[in-house]
């Protein structure tokens, strides 16, 4: 046994390893010394690996210089950036003379993936949400299995079973000419095989599912975890353009499971009534105060908040239609809005519409109660009624497909205020459930159309710049001047919608049909809608603006209050009221090229 060996075996949770694993562990370990005050890194900084200290002792402090703590022999440091994105943190800093063992980032992964002792250890330590947004941070595409296993809907049944034999899988694809059309799994081998006793010899179309839930591979891995949960399935094909690239099972999430949003997420989905869904969405701000406490980007924490709004919407349709009973005619419910861009932050209203099938009489009882029944039910869990009345229980926004068109027609033929307005809502359609074929179809030729009229653009630019970030005349910020919110700006109106208003006319005139307002400013540098350096400018004040809107939300539901959008900027340290006013300007800039005809070169 090493000199290593000899010591990580007195440390936990090494010391539950078994003997060989113990060894090539200890193998994997380097050394390094450091004289007393050497910094080993500081915050910010790419980590190399996990520290463990051998010999002497180390500072770590927070990224403003505060103290977090003082180690010793045996300690380890650096796994909370480390396990994250493999930057640091922290700061630490050898305060003696001192030796510490470096353990490869990819070897304490695969330590942690394989041995529960370790991934029970470095969970404790870190916090289960800090855990979480590990896989929301994964692509689809990372997680599914390497080799795609298929076989035509003709094959036998004893055929496909041996093809999933021999490969060591639990499900297969069935694919004609190269496109997915069903999915057979061992379960149904067993269920719809077995059990009802079917000729081997008949084909296994007969066995499949039809027209399975599918993802694509540059979908968010976190979105695989939510779909399982709240389908109860376990199997999800990874399509690209109707072509079978691979398969995720629940055995591909055992390393990466997003643990406090998805559990809420399924308690809403095995939720009996509103009052059950109330106490989960209750919860909210909790998470969000530890994502933002685990220091998660913007748009995670956003995204993971708005999955909850989408799981609940469904489960109260779910609810309303097992009282209800069948629909008489196909309908997709959409949201607008945060939930449309899947922003949502620890304070919503709620902004949706039904889109039924062309020729549908949307005066119909069924759709009256569904939407009631739905609508009220969000308000009961926390999402307020839309004080513009931007819902489906608005007979307005409860319209045949056509009507739908027809309204989005008249809004660009016609932009009056009213028109742009609306335009802006609804520009931000995503479906939540039902026919999402509606909604495509209502997409699909009203993007080109207000693209190419060029008076409808220009009004859409004069709407963007309506709000206008809080800068004031000599170098300060514009803050409210009475009431309530005397002294703080309103980081949601004066803050995010200017960004997302920019983002939306990008959208506009580069035909980009994301909805979310950073995948629009993504998508728009890409396409060369603006500047290199205009859109990183401008994607960086959003992530800033965000970040701070966020932060101060979790400040507030740290002091027991309710979250609210409106911050203090004299309560801001200088460095961030420094970089605050700085994407302020930069959002201004981006407003000034808007508004004089610049938006192609930012």
């Amino acid at each position: 046994m090493s000199d290593t060996e000899d010591f990580i075996a007195t440390v936990h949770p090494y010391d539950a390893l078994p003997r060989d694993e113990l060894a090539r562990v200890a193998g994997s370990f380097s050394r390094r010394d450091f004289a007393a005050g050497t910094v080993i890194y500081r915050h910010g900084e790419p980590l190399s690996g996990l520290y463990l200290i051998r010999h002497g002792k180390v500072a770590v402090t927070d990224r403003n210089g505060d103290s977090v703590s003082q180690l010793g022999p045996r300690n380890s440091f650096g796994e909370r950036g480390l396990l994250r994105d493999g930057v640091a943190v922290t700061s630490a800093t050898a305060e003696t003379d001192c030796t510490v063992l470096l353990l490869p980032r990819e070897e304490l992964r695969r330590l942690i993936a394989e041995h529960r002792a370790v991934a029970r250890f470095f969970d404790r330590g870190r916090g289960a949400v800090d855990r979480g947004p590990e896989v929301a941070m994964l692509k689809v595409g990372e997680l599914m299995s390497a080799r795609a296993l298929s076989c035509p809907p003709e094959t036998p049944i004893i055929e496909a079973a041996r093809l999933m034999r021999e490969a060591h899988a639990s499900s297969l694809g069935i694919c004609e000419e190269g496109r997915l059309i069903g999915l057979v799994t061992i379960r149904d081998m067993s269920n719809r095989v077995v059990a009802e006793g079917r000729d081997m010899r008949r084909p296994v179309r007969e066995v499949m599912t039809e027209r399975p839930v599918t993802l694509a591979p540059t979908a968010l891995g976190y979105d695989v975890l939510n779909i399982m949960l709240e389908r109860r399935i376990s199997h999800l094909p990874v399509v690209e353009d109707g072509r079978f690239l691979g398969m995720i099972s629940q055995t591909d999430l055992t390393r990466v499971q997003a643990i406090s949003a998805s559990g809420l997420i399924r308690e809403v989905a095995g939720a009996e009534g509103v009052s059950q869904m109330a106490r989960v969405t209750a919860r909210i701000p909790e998470l969000l105060l530890q994502l933002v406490n685990a220091r998660q980007r913007h748009e995670i924490i956003t995204r993971m908040i708005t999955d909850i709004a989408d799981a609940v919407t469904r489960r109260l349709i779910a609810l309303a239609e097992a009282r209800l009973g069948p629909a008489p005619a196909a309908w997709c419910w959409a949201a607008c809005g945060s939930q449309g861009r899947q922003e949502q932050t620890g304070i919503s209203d709620q902004d949706n519409c039904l889109i039924l099938a062309p020729g549908t009489d949307p005066a119909h009882p069924w759709f009256r109660d569904m939407a009631r029944l739905v609508s009220e039910g969000l308000d009961a869990c926390g999402y307020m009624f839309c004080p513009g009345d931007m819902m489906a229980t608005n007979p307005r926004w409860c319209q045949p497909l056509d009507v739908w068109q027809g309204y989005f027609r008249d809004w660009i033929a016609h932009p009056s205020p009213e028109a742009q307005m609306l335009s802006s809502v609804m520009f931000d359609l995503r479906a939540i459930a039902g026919e999402a074929t509606l909604l495509s179809e209502l997409q699909a030729g009203t993007l080109d159309m207000a693209a190419r009229n060029s008076i409808f653009v220009a009004h859409m630019v004069s709407n963007a710049l309506k709000h206008r970030p809080p800068l004031g005349l000599i170098g300060g910020f514009a803050t409210i001047r009475s009431g309530e919110h005397r002294h703080h700006i309103d980081m949601k109106h004066n803050g995010v919608v200017p960004v997302a208003d920019l983002a939306r006319v990008y959208a506009l005139q580069g035909r980009i049909g994301a909805v979310n307002t950073r995948a629009r400013l993504e998508d728009a540098e890409t396409r060369g809608i603006v500047s290199a350096s205009g859109g990183r400018d401008l994607v960086a004040a959003y992530d800033m603006i965000q970040t701070l809107r966020l932060e101060n939300q979790a400040q507030l539901i740290k002091a027991g209050r309710k979250p609210d959008n409106y911050l203090s900027p004299a309560d801001l340290p200088d460095f961030q009221r420094s970089h605050l006013r700085d994407a302020f300007v930069v959002v201004r800039s981006m407003q000034s090229a808007v508004g004089h005809g610049k938006g192609m070169l930012g």
